[in-house]
């Protein structure tokens, strides 16, 4: 424990000198920033884990000092050896050759035009592991692994620049902690990724999507969702953010049982989703995760269906230009409940999640399960899309229940979520509906408040699901005609027994408090009576001014 904290310090400092070399050339806080932290940081994860695979499988190669003249020298004089070196190693291992490695570019950082060769060698890794690291887009095109290194636009600083970081990259190392990392500690890298991109995780004016899902939700909805022993099963997020509902899912089944799948609009969201992927050790799904609009352009939907879904999707947004285009017969079996309509004077405040919601359970499997996070205002609704929705949860024997959790749980909104927990194969006489949101406490984070599940919290919700069990102000079990006398409701609170307590009084005592609201209420009306004659004669002063 204490050389995960060690190391979680370490490889924090180490993003943060990446920031402060930014800030250092005037690109703090920039719009280009977090593409060159997440591809910097990137560059040195992927090189790190090429220098510990090829010590494992080459001990001879191990000498750190002379690890950099070694591997020249076996690529060098015999290329074939090389190539077959290459072609052992896992998949979620990059293919580099030795003058793309960090220590070989610290070595030559004094030559003439070091960022063009920066620049360069990023360039020619991209395209060498473009089979493995490339995200497509709809339309077949490629996004490569490392963009253009060309941000500074004073082209005397670019080499220092780039010296800069090559230099703060040279320093760390993680090869000592991949030891660790094999044996499937993922809660490292899953700190270090939300410390990664915690100033980069929105889009100014715009909420595609959640790019970070707190952990505590994260891991609720995988223990819930991942039940026994699970294989070969494919897990699927239509709006993924950054992946981590994706990975926490993936994990609690297991990297090699599963295949995961994503889709989402946003270049930036699909790069973090990537970067997440890699330090995961997942990389395996990385050609599936395409960069698409889910709802209009679905890349998977006619191809496949899932058997895990998870998503936190956005909850509004003006999706007034291609609504229209929505309106069809290709997707009118997929938009059961209909299509919110535009808001001429809010466009913006169109309710996007409802089709997230019919998408993704029109794309289950039949023995699918899912989790979607909604505006708590959702789950009561009394007409409209949401009713509809409810309704055929509830009918078809969907419904597996429902978690409501606490305020301010995500710290990029205020808005009241539930979680909704589907499962084909659920039935209709024991569904769950959970309000956790008297649980948690509140923290300060920056400028906002957040409330966060103590690890005891989690476990609580948790197993009161599974256990399928009646808690006092915390769960309660129903069945499909309970939840329709409520008019389709799913909130808890509405099926909470009522309980009134009853006090033995003798009839002195009853005569005796009594008599005292008698004598405080005759108190209060002479105290009123006195009051209103006071303004009276202060109205009737003021009429002869």
């Amino acid at each position: 424990m204490t050389h995960d904290i060690t190391y979680t310090t370490k490889t924090k400092q180490l993003i943060d000198s990446l920031k402060s070399v930014c800030a250092n050339y005037g690109l703090g806080n920039d719009g280009d920033e977090y593409k060159i932290i997440t591809q910097v940081f990137l560059y040195k994860f992927l090189n790190d884990k090429f220098r510990f695979e090829v010590k494992r499988l080459r001990p001879e190669l191990v000498d750190n000092k002379e690890f950099y003249r070694n591997l020249k020298k076996l690529y060098d004089s015999d290329i074939d050896q090389y190539e077959l070196l290459m072609d052992l190693l896992d998949e979620n291992v990059p293919r580099l050759k030795p003058h793309q490695l960090i220590s070989h570019l610290y070595n030559i950082q004094n030559s003439d035009d070091f960022a063009k060769t920066f620049d360069d060698t990023l360039r020619d890794i991209s395209i060498e592991n473009a089979d493995v690291f490339s995200i497509k887009s709809s339309s077949g095109a490629k996004d490569t692994l490392f963009d253009k290194f060309d941000y500074i636009k004073d082209t005397s600083q670019r080499d220092d620049f780039c010296k800069a970081l090559i230099n703060k990259l040279f320093e760390f190392s993680f090869e000592e902690s991949f030891e660790d990392y094999f044996a499937g500690k993922y809660d490292f890298f899953k700190d270090i990724f939300e410390y990664l991109i915690k100033d980069y995780n929105s889009d100014a004016g715009r909420t595609y999507a959640e790019y970070y899902t707190p952990n505590a939700v994260a891991r609720i909805i995988a223990n819930i969702l991942v039940e026994g022993d699970v294989k070969k099963v494919r897990c699927y997020d239509p709006s993924v953010g950054s992946g981590s509902l994706l990975m926490s899912l993936a994990h609690n089944i297991g990297d090699d049982r599963c295949t995961i799948y994503s889709e989402d609009i946003s270049q930036k969201s699909s790069t973090l989703m990537r970067l997440n992927l890699i330090l995961n050790n997942l990389t395996h799904s990385i050609p599936n995760v395409i960069r698409t609009n889910t709802i209009s352009e679905p890349y998977y939907l006619e191809k496949l269906k899932f058997d895990y879904i998870v998503s936190n999707p956005p909850f509004k947004l003006n999706f007034s230009d291609f609504r229209e285009n929505l309106d069809t017969d290709r997707f009118k079996e997929r938009f059961f409940a209909g299509i919110p309509k535009v808001k001429p004077k809010e466009p913006e405040k169109m309710e996007i999640y409802l089709l997230f919601i019919q998408h993704i359970m029109h794309s289950l499997s039949d023995t699918g399960k899912a989790a979607i996070v909604v505006p708590t205002g959702f789950i009561t609704a009394q007409s409209g899309i949401e009713r509809k929705i409810r309704e055929r949860l509830v009918d078809k024997g969907w419904l597996q229940g429902v978690v409501s959790m606490p305020s301010n749980i995500f710290a990029s909104t205020s808005t009241n979520v539930s979680v909704i927990f589907i499962d084909k194969q659920a039935g209709k006489e024991r569904i769950v509906l959970m309000d956790a949101s008297k649980l948690g406490e509140t923290v300060k984070e920056v400028k906002n408040q957040r409330t966060k599940l103590t690890p005891d919290e989690e476990a609580k919700i948790v197993n009161t699901f599974h256990n399928i069990e009646v808690v006092e102000d915390l769960s309660v079990v129903v069945n499909a005609d309970e939840i329709k006398s409520k008019n389709y409701s799913f909130s808890a609170g509405q099926y909470f027994e009522v309980k009134i307590e009853y006090v033995d009084i003798t009839p002195e005592a009853f005569a005796d408090k009594m008599n005292g609201f008698e004598s405080r209420l005759a108190e209060l009306f002479k105290e009123g009576n006195k009051l209103d004659a006071e303004i009276q004669k202060q109205l009737k002063g003021l009429r002869y001014e």
